[in-house]
């Protein structure tokens, strides 16, 4: 039986670790080739690589410091080259810096808007061309801070409300060629995290219970694929925004 991504190309970044690492594989486990992004986790992306050819799809690491436009743009013209086209831009690297209205230095605040908002327009904006030509689809990660509003993390919080703002307006700018759409996680726990983080986001949830990055990957393939979803931003906390 063919694969609903059979024949397409996804670049995700932040490939090599948690969530994005999650949502390769399983693009990959639809009939995607991938461009395995990272910064820093060479090893882990590699090990990315090596999972994504076991399920028989074709795969390649590639280096971007994605606060830096000519680097982002030297990564979308990589993986053009290596495969002669582009579907699916998921822009899952991110950093997550706390900082109160107090401790917000102009370095973090730079940091927080450059990695979370600058990189992923300036990403859309080089692989637009060649989304357009494969009426492809942008999946952005936001996350509930965008919404709710940390006071630990002020720059964040902006950083992902800014995410928000930014899929929306992508979505009318790219349209009708390309959806544009994005996910909002919270109360998502995975393994390694501390255990009082689970017990905390339990209490948080109506639905008493945390999500797993597989439950994310899920959203992500969704939204992928769905042909009628565009601008909206998908939140997946268990209830915890109500």
């Amino acid at each position: 039986m063919k694969q609903k991504l059979s024949g397409k190309v996804a670049l995700v970044t932040g490939a090599g670790k948690r969530l994005g690492r999650t949502v390769a594989l399983r693009l990959a486990g639809e009939g995607a080739d991938v461009a395995v992004h990272y910064r820093g986790s060479e090893g882990e992306a590699d090990e990315v690589v090596a999972g994504i050819e076991k399920l028989g799809r074709r795969a390649v690491t590639m280096r971007a410091e994605l606060t830096s436009v000519e680097e982002i743009r030297a990564l979308v013209q990589q993986v053009a080259h290596e495969f002669g086209r582009i579907d699916v831009l998921v822009n899952s690297a991110a950093n997550f810096l706390p900082s109160s209205v107090i401790s917000t230095t102009e370095e973090i605040w730079d940091a927080s808007l450059d990695t979370n908002v600058k990189g992923p327009f300036f990403l859309a904006q080089a692989a637009a061309p060649w989304l357009r030509r494969s009426n492809g689809v942008i999946v952005n990660f936001a996350d509930t801070g965008g919404i709710l509003g940390w006071a630990g993390y002020i720059a964040h919080s902006v950083s992902k409300a800014g995410m928000i703002m930014l899929t929306k307006v992508l979505a009318r700018a790219l349209a009708p060629e390309v959806r544009v759409n994005a996910i909002a996680p919270g109360t998502i726990t995975m393994p390694g995290d501390p255990p009082e983080w689970e017990e905390e986001f339990v209490k948080l949830a109506p639905l008493k219970k945390t999500g797993t990055p597989e439950d994310i990957a899920e959203a992500v393939s969704y939204l992928v694929s769905t042909e009628f979803v565009t601008g909206h931003v998908l939140v997946l906390d268990g209830g915890r925004t109500l």
